[in-house]
């Protein structure tokens, strides 16, 4: 039985013979002047018309002086016949090559439409045959090799392109709406907006360490004190944490901001924003995902964090039992740290009655040791105006009035910075610059922010299957 090296120096002894012959089997100019799915779509404009098209070699079948070999483009298929002097060329060719042919469009006796072609033309050898379908299945294999995952199974190259749709979509929603995107920097002196542990790195040019950001925040809301109205920015955020079917370390992630808005503002926009994407990406507000079914096309009720907490475990959100709290996480075989704070313990029971409806539903007013950027509610000062959209029992963003009073933010952000001095590695950071900004004035604003882990949740992926290139552990 053939090895894969067999298979590998048959090809390279092919590439040779072509370059002895004077070919370049890797050219850097291609003559196409056609895809394959436009003279699939319109036949009768092509037929008998000279075109030039390329792609990669799916298969080959040659009879001497006659052969048909079948092309790949991004656009769709199409068969190339190739006879005498063409056709012995194909000796030459292996699958997964990428071939030039120029010719003119008919159709065979069988009725395929055929470029029927006297010039063909390596343009890429291939020294590795692409598995078959059915020979490249293990999961792992496909997530570390994606480029071969991607070239063998079409319908991951169609996910990412709807991935691409799903943020065109978002970018067009907020730019028909006013807002402005901006991009901030990736590298932070002081990281925060999130509860997350951050990445570390050195910046040679000022010998400091700086942060890979957790969130867009922090300087979106500096953008907002600046004087802009609408801002936002859609780019990669970076958390040193696990990985799971709905989180990874580095990932998509838009954050909004709107000056004169609240959290009613909010949610009656961002609801609008989702329902958007969806019918730009999928064509559907009807989704399933983990046996759970939703429809988005329905008025979204809102639920308060401390009365689903007292209703499903009669937990006082407001005078919590930290004994009552371990025993219910431990009874859900929830991991938690002994030593974690009371709100950080409040977070997890959250976490547990979240995974049980499919929603769509508003989380709203979460307390305020829970959020520490949020603006207390008017008429209970003991939680703020935030809210959560859950589709599929998971967040899928996180958005509220933002607070504005300096006083109010550095008390919260001196609570956050002891929880981290106590060992709270999401905990937010003291971050003195953004209480400054604070304090020359930033006007009532809504915030909104949601990653693509929308994107994989909507779309029935795990995340590592919901990005191009996951992070793998390195092969030894």
């Amino acid at each position: 039985m053939a090895t894969l090296k067999d298979y590998r120096d048959e090809r390279i002894r092919k590439l040779n013979e072509l370059r002895a012959e004077g070919i370049e089997p890797y050219p850097a100019h291609t003559n196409r002047n056609t895809k394959i799915g436009d003279i699939l779509k319109s036949f009768d404009k092509y037929v008998e018309q000279p075109v030039c098209i390329a792609g990669r070699i799916d298969s080959i079948r040659s009879f001497g002086k006659l052969a048909f070999v079948v092309v790949e483009d991004d656009s769709g298929h199409m068969q190339v016949v190739l006879k005498d002097a063409a056709a012995k060329f194909t000796k030459k060719l292996d699958t997964g090559d990428f071939l030039e042919a120029a010719g003119t469009i008919g159709k065979t006796q069988t009725g395929e439409i055929s470029v029927f072609c006297d010039q063909p033309r390596i343009l890429t050898k291939a020294l590795r045959p692409l598995p078959g379908r059915d020979g490249f299945t293990n999961k792992e294999e496909r997530l570390r090799r994606r480029y071969v995952d991607m070239a063998v199974n079409p319908e991951v190259r169609e996910r990412f392109i709807r991935r691409s749709k799903f943020w065109t979509a978002t970018r067009e929603f907020l730019n028909e709406h006013g807002f402005i995107e901006i991009n901030i920097p990736v590298l932070e002196r002081t990281t925060g907006g999130a509860d997350a542990n951050p990445f570390v790195t050195h910046m040679d040019a000022l010998d400091q360490d700086f942060y890979l950001r957790i969130s867009h925040e922090l300087p979106l809301k500096r953008l907002i004190g600046g004087g802009y109205e609408r801002v936002y920015d859609i780019g990669p955020r970076f958390r040193n944490e696990g990985m799971d079917d709905e989180h990874l370390p580095e990932h998509v992630a838009m954050e909004s901001y709107a000056a004169y808005q609240d959290y009613h503002d909010g949610m009656k926009l961002y609801e609008e924003m989702i329902k958007y994407v969806c019918i730009q990406t999928w064509g559907t507000l009807q989704f399933e995902h983990g046996g759970m079914k939703v429809d988005l096309d329905c008025e979204w009720p809102q639920i308060t964090f401390a009365q689903i907490l007292h209703d499903k475990f009669n937990v006082d959100v407001f005078n919590p039992d930290v004994d009552q709290i371990k025993n219910i996480l431990k009874e859900h075989k929830m991991t938690f740290d002994e030593h974690a704070s009371a709100p950080r313990l409040l977070d997890y029971v959250w976490k547990i009655i979240r995974k049980e409806s499919a929603g769509p539903y508003w989380l709203i007013h979460e307390p305020v040791e829970l959020s520490p950027l949020a603006k207390r509610h008017a008429e209970d000062p003991r939680v703020t105006e935030r809210f959560h959209p859950v589709i599929f029992g998971t967040e899928m963003g996180n958005g509220f009035s933002e607070l504005n009073d300096p006083i109010d933010q550095l008390e919260r952000f001196q609570k956050q910075q002891a929880m981290r001095d106590a060992g709270d590695d999401e905990a937010q950071m003291l971050d003195m610059d953004f209480v400054e900004m604070l304090e020359y004035g930033m006007p009532p604003t809504c915030g909104w922010g949601n990653s693509e882990r929308n994107f994989w949740l909507l779309e029935g992926v795990s995340a590592r299957e919901g990005v191009p290139f996951p992070p793998m552990r390195r092969d030894e």
